[in-house]
């Protein structure tokens, strides 16, 4: 069980921190739309979506009666959402929620003027989305997992776990915008470090195969598995692999260790989806996005697969077991 809670904070100082809102305007029925780059088939994407939907809840939302979902799904492919996101338009929707850059890229080459809220993202000035975090301006707002930083902590963890380990390999997908700020960063905290990082492409299932072939060839001792619809879809043979060649692996989303991962280091991605729904209130309310802060997370969750741990021959030290907000027995 999750021992400490993700707190996220506004660079504008709490200016998203108003009490819920119990009760909407009576007969307007809100329109909006979700882009997902999964399906609802998939259990962790469909927990997400979830969570947003309970967010809007929280705040008076009742689906049916004052607010309408329109969701559209890219099944993970990527190129699918161009037309998804046209779709949305088309269909006049007050506002647009999504994640990933992928997605949120999608949404905004489609309009300039209905408003978009980033649920997740990585760093959305370095890609391009916004003009910056305090006055993210034009038509998208929301919060960001900063995720760029991120890699540089999954790498200093892991020289803990594995002091001596000097080649650590990087699993990312180039189709995804929000991979190469994640990699330059990792590749920035790597040479601190003293660690040479192995980059490795898969832009499908087959490819990951390849990836790992790769990764036993060239000696890698460690591995950072980066945040991509890919490898969420792929978290069972991921953690399979990199078991059967003994990589301790350190990931960027949560569901990885419950498929069978080591370690996960990430900001709690259902609470950036249930606070999504702060976004979506203040716009319906009449607030312009360019105006709304982008959010920050200020505290992270480790988890930690101990029973993975065993498999590997490896002793967590209890320098990071006592940094675990959730420990996989």
């Amino acid at each position: 069980m999750i021992g400490r809670r993700v707190f996220i904070s506004s660079v504008a100082g709490g200016l998203l921190g108003a009490p819920l809102a119990v009760a909407q305007p009576a007969g307007k029925v809100h329109r909006i739309g979700f882009l997902g780059v999964s399906s609802p088939a998939d259990t962790v994407f469909r927990r997400f979506f979830d969570a947003f939907r309970s967010g809007l809840a929280e705040r008076g939302y009742v689906e049916g009666q004052n607010i309408a979902i329109e969701a559209r799904w890219a099944a993970g492919q990527y190129e699918r959402l161009p037309a998804l996101a046209a779709e949305l338009v088309r269909l006049k929707v007050a506002l647009i929620v999504t994640a990933a850059v992928p997605a949120i890229r999608a949404a905004k080459d489609a309009t300039s003027t209905i408003p978009i809220v980033m649920a997740v993202v990585v760093d959305p000035v370095a890609t391009g989305l916004v003009a910056g975090l305090a006055r993210p301006g034009g038509n998208v707002t929301g919060l960001s997992v900063m995720t760029p930083e991120l890699v540089g902590k999954q790498l200093e963890m892991l020289s803990e776990l594995v002091p001596r380990v000097s080649r650590v390999a990087v699993l990312w997908n180039p189709t995804n915008e929000g991979n190469p700020p994640q990699l330059r960063a990792g590749e920035q905290a790597a040479r601190t470090l003293g660690m040479r990082l192995q980059p490795l492409a898969a832009k499908g299932p087959g490819e990951v195969d390849e990836a790992f072939a790769a990764m036993a060839r060239e000696g890698a001792g460690a591995l950072v598995v980066l945040v991509d619809i890919l490898f969420s879809n792929q978290r069972a043979q991921i953690a399979r692999l990199a078991a059967t060649q003994r990589l301790p692996t350190v990931y960027g989303l949560p569901e990885h260790v419950a498929a069978g991962g080591l370690m996960a280091y990430a900001p709690s991605f259902v609470d950036q989806y249930r606070r999504a729904a702060v976004y979506v209130d203040k716009i319906l309310r009449g607030a312009k996005p360019g105006d709304l802060p982008i959010e920050q997370p200020t505290k992270f969750e480790l988890i930690i697969n101990l029973k993975t741990a065993r498999t590997l021959g490896l002793t967590v030290p209890p320098s990071l077991l006592g940094r675990a907000d959730e420990v996989i027995q």
